[in-house]
């Protein structure tokens, strides 16, 4: 039973962890997507 405890907390946070590096990641490529577009822009000007 102890066992089960810890491999379903460590699951957890495994998944809360992966969560957030998702979310990062997810701001990271938007970020860059708008650094092009903003470069595109001033491109045309």
């Amino acid at each position: 039973m102890r066992k089960a405890v810890v491999l379903i907390a460590a699951a957890v946070a495994l998944l809360v962890a992966a969560c957030n590096t998702v979310e990062g990641v997810g701001r990271d490529v938007s970020a860059a997507g708008r650094a092009v577009t903003n470069t595109a822009s001033d491109a045309k000007r």
